[in-house]
């Protein structure tokens, strides 16, 4: 019994010891291997393809940074000219607040400043106010959805890049070895690596494209929701300023 206690480990050290020496020896080679090979190596052996993706990675970049700074909430309802707002749609000051707006360029604003110059006019009805600001908002939700459609053009023209570099690159191998190509297994190695990397990178710039998309429409669409609370909030204080009778 003493005997196969020892025998067991035994074997439990040497398995262990085995096994360290395998991931040291992987490690080692993953490490060779990542050395060797560059980003200049891999945008090469890539080929043609790997130029138009590398414009789309710019593109993203640039997209998705620009979004993030004027899809902000602060930029886009612009809370800090809530209260002076008020105060002057509680007076009946039409003309000073559609002054702030004009001063102050964002998503309430513009939409508020169209409704208030609506405001203004004598002949107009309740339902015009509220068309004309649902005009404004539909006007201004087409011009900041462009940049972020783009992020979905984007995720959607990477992939089928890479896939038409794959193409690419499989149609070149196929060629190699109709030619007698296969004692030269570099050369059929180098067309595979071209398939294989344009898919790896479409996919890379595909797939960050796709998430920033849908976290910016989704956050966009809940702004857009704030704001015509906002505004009827707006409007309601208005009401409230005017003479009984008043209808606007």
């Amino acid at each position: 019994m003493k005997y196969n206690k020892n025998h067991f480990a035994k074997l439990v050290y040497f398995a262990v010891f085995l096994t360290f020496s395998l991931s040291v020896y992987a490690q080692a080679n993953s490490i060779d291997i990542e050395n060797s090979i560059t980003l200049k190596d891999l945008i090469i052996q890539g080929g043609w393809a790997m130029w138009p993706l590398g414009f789309f990675s710019i593109i993203l970049l640039y997209v998705i940074i620009r979004n993030f700074i004027l899809l902000r909430e602060k930029e886009l309802l612009r809370p800090d000219l809530f209260k002076e707002i008020e105060k002057y749609l509680s007076n009946n000051e039409i003309k000073s607040a559609r002054e702030i707006c004009s001063k102050n360029d964002s998503l309430i604003t513009t939409v508020l400043d169209a409704g208030l110059k609506r405001l203004q006019e004598e002949d107009h009805e309740p339902s015009d106010i509220m068309e004309t600001f649902e005009e404004a908002g539909n006007e201004q939700m087409i011009i900041y959805m462009k940049s972020i459609n783009y992020l979905s053009i984007i995720g959607s023209t990477a992939p089928m890049l890479g896939l038409l570099g794959t193409v690419s690159g499989m149609i070149k191998a196929f060629s190699i070895i109709s030619q007698g190509g296969m004692g030269d297994p570099g050369k059929l190695a180098g067309s595979i690596g071209e398939a294989l990397i344009t898919t790896a990178t479409g996919l890379v710039i595909a797939i960050p494209a796709m998430i920033a998309y849908f976290l910016f429409k989704n956050n966009f669409i809940k702004a857009m929701s704030s704001m015509g609370i906002q505004i009827s909030h707006f409007i309601n204080i208005y009401r409230k300023s005017n003479k009984p009778g008043k209808v606007i």
